[in-house]
């Protein structure tokens, strides 16, 4: 039985055999240290003094100085740290404790598993105290405050080795040669649209893209094809991030475009034919396979996006993040002005895709100078900061020249015009857009001139 009246007291989790036969390696084998230094820092040491100790050889190192016995008791005492740590004789112990000085990285791997924990238990109690101050009014900066205290335990910059570049010469070799052998195969996640993909290769990892045109130009129906086909021909994990819209009526768009069913029709309960009850139960059957998570809130927070972002790329693999729209998020911070809060989404959203490693693709609101000035839009018609711009990879508008036009040659023909391509060329592709089912389809004769005469400059078809 457990005796009454005491406390039980917790000690953190801790290896000093480890901590021992770590810097007892390093001094009888200086090569040692550069097996460890990439793992362990001073703080990863539970015991103060061996803390010292190892600060002292990172030091020596660095002077590419001998890392032995008296080299070392020579440096801590001129820090005054030698009796600090027990002198010479607790010095001699260390080096006498090794097994084997070749099993360094195994004892240094024992002792940095043993901080992350008590780093883990640090964090807890960091969020504790957070959640007792009950800052209602500022509960997005405290939850923020608390994810990303608890990711910086996972994702310490210590857990990240570095990579020689002749150890990634084979693998990009073979994707070179896998590339050229299946000519036209996308480095990047499909969209579904074949111009678009040959344009941009792809959507690239890391990638901030965003999607602007004035109201009722279709930036929403083009995020949610390329979220529909990516999920469904490619089966792709797709994030939606819809401010604007519920998910009911997100699904109601994906589902005409999908069964080509008329969206009208669906909305309003007037089918009539069998053959389009059909057609939606194999579209429904399709859709309901697909990795596809929406968030409808609105007024989405960066925070709660990007918390909700990591939980699915956790729990269930994360392709393609889609936000609708930008405008329309909102920031912890209240900001005098719209331009300094849109700098800061963008960043955010640039920041995300960097650190989920996938592309996000945002839409954008367009200024109304476009409709005064007329014509097509240009980079600097992005609404509220040219931040959008800087922090983009790729930027792209919707442009229709039958949209306040009474006539037009180009009836249901949107240009999407690539004005900004970090790594590739710049250039225009013609979808069609069906307006019963307010989806985009790929034309068979897309007008590519621009792309093979791209905007930038040495760029040419052989090159991309």
């Amino acid at each position: 039985m457990a005796k009454q009246g005491k406390n039980h007291v917790r000690i953190p989790p801790q290896s000093i055999d480890s901590e021992k036969a770590v810097l007892g390696s390093i001094m009888l084998r200086k090569d040692a240290m550069h097996e460890v230094e990439d793992v362990l820092v001073p703080d990863s040491f539970y015991v103060e003094k061996h803390r010292m100790i190892y600060q002292a050889m990172l030091d020596l190192s660095a002077k590419n100085e001998p890392i032995d016995m008296l080299s070392l008791s020579t440096k801590l005492a001129e820090r005054k740290q030698l009796d600090s740590v027990g002198g010479n004789q607790y010095l001699a112990e260390i080096v006498n404790v090794v097994p084997s000085s070749t099993n360094v990285r195994h004892y240094a791997d024992i002792v940095q598993k043993k901080y992350t924990l008590r780093s883990l238990i640090d964090a807890a109690d960091y969020v504790s105290e957070l959640a007792f101050e009950e800052g209602e009014d500022h509960m997005d900066d405290i939850l923020d405050l608390a994810e990303k205290k608890i990711f910086g335990v996972i994702s310490s910059p210590k857990s990240q080795k570095f990579i020689s570049i002749k150890d990634t010469i084979p693998e990009a070799w073979d994707r070179i040669e896998s590339l050229h052998a299946n000519k036209g195969a996308l480095r990047g996640l499909p969209t579904g649209f074949r111009d678009l993909d040959i344009m941009l290769s792809g959507l690239q990892n890391s990638d901030l893209i965003i999607l602007a045109a004035r109201p009722s130009m279709g930036k929403t129906s083009l995020a949610l094809d390329i979220a529909r086909l990516s999920a469904t021909l490619h089966n792709k994990s797709v994030g939606i991030f819809s401010l604007e819209m519920s998910t009911q009526q997100l699904l109601e768009k994906m589902l005409s475009g999908e069964s080509k069913v008329n969206a009208w029709k669906l909305r309003t309960g007037q089918l009539t034919a069998d053959r389009e009850f059909s057609q939606l139960r194999d579209s429904l059957d399709k859709l309901s396979k697909a990795k596809i998570y929406i968030d409808d809130r609105a007024g989405n927070s960066i925070v709660q996006m990007k918390a909700v972002a990591r939980r699915i790329k956790a729990e269930k693999g994360l392709d393609l993040v889609i936000v609708d729209y930008l405008q329309l998020m909102t920031t912890s911070k209240n900001y005098d002005s719209m331009v300094n809060q849109v700098t800061e989404i963008s960043r955010s959203l640039k920041g995300l895709a960097k650190e989920l490693d996938i592309p996000v693709l945002a839409l954008s609101q367009l200024s109304r100078a476009v409709e005064s000035r007329g014509g097509k839009p240009r980079l600097s018609d992005l609404r509220d900061s040219g931040s959008i711009e800087q922090d983009a990879d790729v930027v792209m508008f919707i442009h229709r020249d039958d949209k306040g036009k009474d006539e037009s040659e180009k009836t249901n023909i949107a240009e999407i015009l690539i004005e900004k391509h970090r790594n590739g060329p710049t250039g225009k592709i013609d979808l069609y857009f069906d307006e019963k089912t307010a989806s985009f389809i790929t034309l068979e004769k897309s007008n590519l001139s621009d792309f093979t005469g791209a905007k930038t400059a040495g760029s040419s078809l052989d090159e991309f």
